[in-house]
């Protein structure tokens, strides 16, 4: 497979649907989608994209097709972190988290939650 590309929001909202169902027809994730819900083409479009992409892969089953997801969701959410980071925090994680304390008005219940993490990691990886 090529090297991952980040997908528009409506490719990333199938994605979801399709990480969720983990095997599944257009109309089935046309069914999960919220209302007003999409054409059935501009589904099976967007889907398409996504094979193209290297996302997802198919089998026949009679003459319908089964979609099922060739990219971990864990694999897409850390590419997507890394270029949230490097497009908006100069690839820094310290400018990211102060981002969220200053402008997002962060709970302190948060923070502590964030500075547990923080120390499990160091206690995991001295």
């Amino acid at each position: 497979m090529n090297e991952l590309r980040e997908l528009t929001k409506a490719e990333e909202q199938i994605m979801h649907e399709v990480w969720k169902l983990q095997k599944t027809s257009v109309h089935s994730i046309i069914e999960e989608l919220p209302e007003p819900r999409p054409a059935y083409n501009t589904v099976s479009t967007i889907v398409r994209i996504l094979e193209q992409k290297g996302f997802v892969g198919h089998e026949n089953v009679g003459r319908a097709h089964l979609y099922f997801p060739l990219i971990e969701k864990d694999k897409y959410r850390k590419f997507a972190v890394n270029n949230l980071m490097d497009g908006y925090f100069s690839g820094s994680l310290s400018n990211l988290v102060s981002f969220f304390v200053d402008k997002e008005n962060m709970k302190l219940e948060e923070v502590d939650e964030i500075l547990k993490i923080i120390e499990e990691q160091k206690k995991q990886n001295p």
